[in-house]
C-alpha cells in the first residue's frame, strides 16, 4: 500500500521575545511618573505660596489668632478680665491659664494697641472682659513682602485674621 503523505501544517511560531511584551506601560513607569507630577507640584506651590517662610507666616498668624480667641473666651466663661501679651522684640507671647508660646526668627512682630494695659515698656496687650469685649488691637507679623493682620475689635472682641492684601 503506498503512503500517502500529508501536508504538514505549519508550525506556531513563537513571536520574538520583545514582541510578546504587551504594549502599554509598567507599573513602575507608572509610579514614576505620579512621583515627578507630586515633586513637580509641590515645588510648584511652595513656591507660589512662598515657601517655607510663608508657611511659618500663615501658622504663626493662625496660632496667635486662635489664642486671642482662646483668652476672650475664657473671660467670658470665668466671668473676669483676661489679657493676651504679646513681646514683638523677644517674639514671645502669653495668653490666658499660662499658654506661651514665640514666633519665628524670620517673623517681623508689630504690635498697635491700648498703652495703659500693657505692663512693660516695648510689650503689647490686649484686655478681653466677661462681656466680650476688649481694649482692642492689632498684630501684624511679616516675613519679606508678605503680611497677616490680626485685628481685635475692642467692641465685640472679634478676633479678624487673615493675609493683608493691598489696596489698588
Amino acid at each position: 500500500m503506498p503512503v500517502i503523505a500529508l501536508p504538514s501544517l505549519p508550525s506556531p511560531r513563537r513571536p520574538p521575545h520583545f514582541a510578546r511584551r504587551a504594549a502599554g506601560l509598567s507599573l513602575l513607569e507608572m509610579l514614576l511618573v505620579v512621583a515627578l507630577i507630586a515633586i513637580i507640584g509641590v515645588v510648584t506651590a511652595s513656591a507660589m505660596n512662598g515657601g517655607i517662610d510663608g508657611m511659618r507666616l500663615r501658622n504663626a498668624g493662625k496660632e496667635l489668632a486662635s489664642q486671642l480667641r482662646y483668652t476672650r473666651t475664657q473671660a467670658i466663661a470665668t466671668g473676669e478680665r483676661q489679657r493676651f501679651a504679646i513681646d514683638p522684640q523677644a517674639r514671645t507671647w502669653q495668653a490666658a491659664n499660662g499658654r506661651h508660646g514665640t514666633l519665628p526668627e524670620s517673623l517681623e512682630v508689630r504690635f498697635r494697641g491700648a498703652r495703659e494695659v500693657a505692663t512693660a515698656t516695648g510689650q503689647g496687650a490686649i484686655a478681653f472682659y466677661p462681656d466680650g469685649a476688649s481694649s482692642g488691637g492689632s498684630i501684624q507679623l511679616q516675613v519679606r513682602q508678605a503680611v497677616w493682620q490680626i485685628d481685635v475689635g475692642w467692641i465685640t472682641g472679634q478676633v479678624r485674621s487673615g493675609p493683608q492684601r493691598e489696596h489698588p
